[in-house]
């Protein structure tokens, strides 16, 4: 029974260990306040840095810079990829809504997933 439990606190801990790993977004941006903030691990990362630069990745890819003419291809090869597209933005608290806008736009006219990237509020 004793090497039993010893298995099933090892398993305990190694799905603690494995379900917390999060994707770190190499690009700096202070993410606006929110009071929950999303659980589901991004496919497709989409970040917009108070320079306004853009910034792209998919999977497990380290973040690249791109125009804002390459979004859309991008996202499109990322679909052809993968047809469960899910994409999380993260966008600077000080970047203009205009500019959120025109990247939610671009995933409502391809019809692809997209979430907003919060920090919890204090």
């Amino acid at each position: 029974m004793a090497s039993m439990t010893d298995v099933i606190f090892l398993l305990l801990i190694f799905f603690m260990i494995s379900s917390t790993v999060v994707i770190p977004n190499a690009i700096k941006v202070t993410l606006p306040q929110s009071q929950k903030q999303t659980s589901a691990k991004p496919l497709t990362r989409l970040t917009i840095d108070a320079d306004l630069n853009y910034y792209v990745a998919f999977g497990k890819q380290r973040e690249r810079r791109i125009t804002f003419d390459q979004i859309t291809p991008f996202l499109q090869d990322c679909y052809d990829k993968e047809p469960e597209l899910y994409v999380m933005l993260y966008a600077d608290e000080t970047v203009p809504y205009k500019e959120v806008v025109k990247i939610l736009n671009i995933a409502i006219k391809n019809k692809y997933k997209m979430a907003l990237a919060t920090r919890p509020q204090k």
